[in-house]
């Protein structure tokens, strides 16, 4: 099966590539300031284009400023609780106990360096990049992590590094080039030219060697995409597209055969020597990849059983007493012979013991800076200024402001443009998603028609009508159960994204809101359409433009609860569990099945709170607001009764005896019953159809609040 290629690509997006290379030591500042240079370098050559004494007082005042990152004595303990037992404890603390994570891990890394952290399942790995990375609640992380000798704060984290996870969470039919063009939108400034920022994804795309897929949408389980290895070099060329200093991974080699794992790792070679410092954790590398390793943490259990170079493993092994047998995979090698000590009656204690002593015999001094008396906001503005980090130019050039502040790359209305539009180009190339929805309004519409075809204006009629308002009110909330996944397939994404500030939290409440809107739109008018006049409904045209706007207002009002219960609700089948339950005592407490009045006190709180309750009183008010119109007259009284089986004449003499009884003429022309004493009769007394229309919109409003505070709080992406 061929690929997928986007057919309805823009076209400034089809930009013809340019025949260019990377070279491992050019940033993007380079690139950028440039370009005719950067064009002419052919491939695997790192020579600049020109040759003169300008351009090598260019290169020195380009070099990359140095970054050493330390971490030592880190610490992570957990509480895990103990599974219930029949014999009851003593105490409430024996029931948890502590499970150690890490324990006093140490070590450091530079820029220009790959540090890979290796074990087994459990060992810690993912843990450590967590650590390192600011992933893990403050508090519960003891030990210090710094950036050239001073503590990293969380801010200027956020700024400075890049996180990707193990996972490929993208965009599913976005193209190659679509997906790093945003990125570029999101993570780079408003100040720069859109043709530089085409040039970075462009340059980026050549970088990660994916050109040939430049094209073709991501793909997922339904629509042919990219490869696996394209993928993850996707992930990693959203995160590097304002070229961090900093760069974490979580085993971006997982399920990739070898020759992918070795592109994926050459990349990172890449990152690492144009000026960032590159973490990642890493399962079992082959002899290829291992080759472009610079520092190695082996982990068992939490614990550190090796710290060093590569080239250092079969020193240290063979004086451990294990050496490293010839033509075999070295962290194979250490890998089983760690498992083989952890199932040991002494486990990896002698390991852990020996690799201090070795640590302790290779101490060196730290290497001196040519930069001694910067502070680290100074180096980070530094490395700014000669290309590194391109977010930060929007904050003034040195990027001192970005630093010092944490702040984001563009403006809030950047943000929910950028937002808006993605949103807009994965949706309209899975229309099918819309036209279930629609299809379903449609047939929803279309049954209640055909069953209350042209209701009169009887006391039967009345019924139907009250029956049919009630089941469309709750129709619409139901039909708004199928924005649950949105959110739940983006939560990740999401997640990612915010949390190095690609964009803030309420750009994109507000993006998600505007995007529903249109449909919403169409959707409200496709059903008043199919039902207004085949149902035979007041009002005219007023009426029907009223009917509109509260179907519309319940899609709203049921979009903005959904949504909200997405942001709460992490699993899709609970999701939908709950939606049904609630919308359901909505239903129940609407005032259809039971009048406000007969409900009793203690419930009467819930009656006020239901979504139901004001849609299904505006339509009412609506329909029965008409002071001319009657629905009961003369011997339409008996309808509904038993009375009701008696001949007309029958009917006429007992109404003759109830004028004669009660004083008052009553003739079978005689209006009884108006849309009034309906109105009254039901309860629908408190709120005008307009208030009830604001009321409905409110709500839409209130659960959007609701959604934002649970991002706000609910989305830190740390562990407790």
């Amino acid at each position: 099966m061929s690929r997928t290629v986007a057919e309805d690509l823009p076209a400034d997006n089809a930009t013809p590539y340019h025949s260019m290379e990377i070279g491992s030591s050019l940033t993007l500042g380079q690139l950028l300031k440039n370009v005719s240079d950067v064009r002419k370098v052919d491939v695997g050559d790192e020579t600049p284009a020109h040759s003169s004494p300008s351009d090598q007082d260019y290169d020195d005042h380009m070099r990359p400023v140095p970054f050493v990152l330390s971490f030592n004595n880190l610490t992570y303990n957990v509480s895990v609780r103990r599974k219930l037992d029949l014999i009851p404890r003593r105490s409430l603390s024996s029931s948890t106990k502590t499970k150690t994570l890490l324990d006093n891990i140490s070590g450091e890394t530079r820029d220009g360096e790959i540090l890979a952290v290796l074990g087994a399942s459990g060992s810690g790995k993912s843990t450590l990049i967590d650590a390192l990375a600011n992933r893990i609640a403050k508090g519960s992380l003891k030990g210090k992590v710094t950036l050239n000798g001073e503590p990293l704060q969380s801010r200027t984290l956020k700024v400075i590094s890049a996180y990707v996870m193990q996972d490929d969470l993208l965009f599913p039919m976005l193209t190659v080039e679509e997906t790093l063009m945003f990125a570029a939108e999101f993570r780079l400034p408003r100040t720069l030219p859109k043709s530089k920022k085409k040039l970075r994804v462009q340059t980026l795309i050549e970088q990660l060697g994916i050109k040939n897929a430049a094209n073709t949408i991501i793909g997922d389980e339904g629509h042919r995409g990219i490869s696996g290895g394209e993928r993850r070099r996707v992930s990693i060329g959203i995160d590097i597209i304002h070229d961090p200093i900093v760069l974490f991974l979580d085993e971006p080699t997982s399920g990739l055969d070898s020759t992918s794992a070795f592109m994926v790792v050459n990349v990172l070679k890449k990152i690492a020597e144009s000026g960032s410092i590159v973490i990642m954790s890493i399962h079992q590398p082959s002899h290829r990849v291992l080759g472009l390793l610079n520092r190695l943490i082996f982990l068992s259990r939490g614990k550190t059983v090796f710290s060093g170079s590569p080239a250092s493993l079969p020193e240290f092994f063979a004086r451990f007493g294990s050496p490293v047998p010839e033509n075999e995979n070295q962290t194979e090698f250490a890998l089983d012979l760690i498992r083989e000590l952890e199932g040991s009656a002494g486990g990896t204690r002698g390991l852990v013991e020996f690799n201090k002593k070795w640590q302790e015999t290779k101490k060196r001094s730290p290497p001196a800076t040519p930069y001694p008396n910067l502070t680290l906001k100074e180096a980070i503005s530094a490395s700014i200024s000669r290309g590194k980090l391109v977010s930060g130019v929007g904050g003034g050039g040195d990027g001192s402001s970005v630093v010092s502040h944490g702040g984001f790359a563009n403006p809030f209305w950047i943000e929910i443009k950028t937002l808006t539009q993605r949103s807009i180009l994965n949706s309209r190339r899975q229309p099918e998603l819309f036209g279930t929805r629609l299809a379903t309004v449609l047939v929803t519409g279309f049954i209640l028609a055909t069953v209350f075809w042209r209701l009169d204006n009887s006391p039967k009629g009345v019924q139907e009508r009250l029956g049919f308002f009630a089941f469309a009110m709750s129709t619409m909330f139901y039909t708004c159960a199928d924005a649950l996944p949105v959110f739940l397939q983006e939560r990740y994404i999401f997640m990612r994204e915010t949390a190095y500030n690609a964009y803030r939290r309420s750009s994109y409440v507000l993006s998600h809101a505007f995007v529903s809107l249109p449909s919403l739109v169409f959707l409200s008018l496709a059903f008043a359409a199919t039902t207004f006049w085949a149902v035979g409904l007041e009002g005219g045209p007023m009426g029907f433009l009223f009917y509109c706007l509260i179907i519309f207002a319940s899609f709203w009002s049921g979009s903005s609860f959904v949504t909200f219960l997405s942001g709460v609700v992490p699993h899709v089948m609970l999701g939908y569990t709950i939606v049904v339950a609630i919308l359901a005592y909505f239903l129940l407490f609407s005032g259809f099945f039971i009048n406000r009045d007969r409900i009793p006190q203690y419930w009467l709180w819930f009656h006020y709170l239901s979504l139901v309750k004001y849609p299904y009183e505006a339509v009412l008010q609506n329909e029965f607001s008409d002071p001319m119109e009657c629905f009961v007259r003369g011997v339409q009284i008996f309808d509904n009764t038993p009375l009701g089986q008696l001949s007309y004449g029958m009917k006429l003499r007992l109404l003759d005896s109830v004028s004669r009884s009660i004083g008052m003429r009553i003739t079978s022309s005689t209006c009884l019953t108006t849309g009034a004493d309906i109105l009254k009769q039901q309860g629908v007394t408190e709120l005008s159809k307009w208030s009830c229309l604001l009321v409905t919109v409110g709500f839409g409003f209130f659960f959007r609040v609701l959604f934002y505070l649970c991002l706000l709080f609910g989305s830190k992406n740390k562990r407790g």
